[in-house]
């Protein structure tokens, strides 16, 4: 199957790229290169005669269009997506513009594709979202996101996105187009780019600097190890039933400060400190305007139908994830410089 992967440099773009290429498929990754995306996360694919790159931007049509006509994909998975929360509250035009614009853009340049191809039964468009779409939950553990949750965005990223998810199901009712959708919740794991929870945790620790946590570390998320989360979207990409979304999650919650410690007990044991704890450099900082309380992932629905269940808990993944960051500096130096690594952001309410 040939696939175009969109934000295929990106952090969970790449993991489904290198998936992919492993597992035989032909993947044309589209990327425009924008901060956070990293050539370096597919180099272990780059020379392989079943991988191309196409630098462009999904705010492009024409772009889209010559792309469609020359690769001739047999399925997109959509992934290019701004998706820093605390940018968005920043700066909220970019994430409209390519979530909701580059969103449409895409829809219609499959849409014009899949029809001159002559409209395959075969043919797929795999938008992949997030959780944050639905709002947040009560800290009752029985309560949880399902596919029928209604949505309730709090931010301009989830508000984008679940923008974004409606464009996909309305180009399925009105014209037909063959979709399939996902939201998943938090992603970590290697090539994490350094502006996130996880790996800005393990990096500031590295550096003697203080473990920052918003409020009072009881947000709740529902961790999920990134590789698992590529498993997944190829599998609903292959056996997805048409038209249908499927809720991905690592079946791992835990609170902010909880995985904040678990990091810090990881790194004691991998890179011990010449005295004390990490722990010991946790700092409670200004809490995030609007900051959802507790996401958490039902996964019945792609358990029943098509068996899926992550690999690892979240005390083994992360135990990847340090040792990775610890054998990778070469990778995650260079992009402490980028615009905006390290900085507070989103503090404006």
């Amino acid at each position: 199957m040939k696939l175009l992967v969109t934000g295929g440099a990106g952090f969970i773009g790449s993991a489904v790229v290198r998936l992919a290429v492993a597992r035989g498929h032909h993947v044309v990754n589209l990327d425009a290169l924008t901060y956070a995306a990293c050539l370096e996360n597919v180099a272990t694919v780059a020379a392989n005669p079943a991988y191309a790159f196409e630098q462009a931007d999904i705010r492009d049509r024409a772009a889209l269009d010559r792309i469609f006509a020359t690769h001739k994909p047999d399925a997109v998975m959509h992934l290019a997506a701004e998706s820093h929360v605390d940018r968005s509250i920043d700066g909220p035009g970019d994430f409209i513009e390519t979530n909701i614009t580059g969103t449409y853009n895409m829809l219609e340049a499959a849409r014009a594709y899949w029809t001159t191809q002559g409209k395959p039964d075969s043919f797929r468009f795999h938008h992949i979202s997030t959780d944050e779409v639905f709002g947040s939950l009560p800290a009752d553990p029985s309560v949880k996101f399902t596919e029928d949750t209604p949505y309730d965005p709090r931010s301009p990223y989830s508000a984008s996105k679940a923008a974004s998810d409606h464009l996909v199901r309305a180009w399925a009712e009105t014209y037909g187009l063959p979709v399939v959708l996902t939201n998943c919740s938090n992603n970590y794991g290697p090539y994490h780019f350094p502006e996130k929870l996880v790996p800005v945790i393990i990096l500031n620790a590295l550096a003697g600097k203080p473990l920052p946590i918003y409020g009072d570390g009881s947000n709740i998320r529902d961790w999920l190890y990134v590789e698992d989360h590529a498993d997944a979207l190829l599998l609903v990409l292959e056996k997805g039933a048409l038209g249908r979304s499927y809720n991905i999650g690592g079946e791992n919650e835990r609170t902010n400060l909880e995985l904040v410690r678990t990091l810090c007990t990881i790194l004691d044991d991998l890179s011990p400190k010449p005295a004390g704890s990490y722990a010991d450099q946790i700092t409670f900082v200004t809490d995030r305007p609007g900051h959802d309380a507790r996401y958490a992932i039902d996964p019945s629905r792609i358990r029943a139908e098509l068996g899926w269940r992550p690999s690892v808990t979240v005390e083994e993944g992360l135990r990847r994830t340090v040792q990775w960051y610890l054998d990778n500096e070469s990778w995650w130096k260079p992009l402490q410089t980028r615009h905006g690594v390290g900085q507070r952001l989103g503090t404006a309410g």
